[in-house]
Formats: C-alpha cells, sequence, structure tokens
C-alpha cells in the first residue's frame, strides 16, 4: 500500500505551450527521482518533463507574494 504523500497530486489535462530550459544536472536528477515516486504513488507513469508545469504552477500558487501583487494590477 502507498501512502499519498506528494505534495504534487494527480495531473489534470491541459493545453500546452512549448518550452525549454536548462538546470544542473543534479536537479535533473532529482526531478527524475520525483517523476518515479509520483509514477509509485498514482500508478501512471510519468516523465519531468511533464511534472515541471505542474511544479511550477503549485509554485507560484503557494507565493503569497507573487498572487498579492497580481491581484494589484
Amino acid at each position: 500500500m502507498t501512502t499519498r504523500s506528494l505534495r504534487l497530486g494527480p495531473l489534470p489535462s491541459s493545453a500546452s505551450t512549448r518550452i525549454s530550459f536548462l538546470c544542473p544536472a543534479a536537479l535533473k536528477a532529482e526531478l527524475d527521482r520525483y517523476a518515479s515516486m509520483h509514477a509509485q504513488t498514482y500508478g501512471e507513469a510519468v516523465d519531468a518533463a511533464t511534472l515541471i508545469p505542474h511544479m511550477l504552477e503549485a509554485f507560484m500558487a503557494g507565493d503569497r507574494g507573487f498572487r498579492k501583487k497580481a491581484r494589484a494590477k
């Protein structure tokens, strides 16, 4: 039995726009490890590139300063 304890839950489907970025090898390894844990937790294979937009969205949603300034505009 797997405990669902990852901050990022099951992924919704959505329209996409392609971007690319460079990251350190250590970060890529961590992203791959997270993707593996996510697949084990939710039973659906997913790669790091698929997770990154959802991680960024969750990060930005949790950033109070960003949300406050975004509402002010």
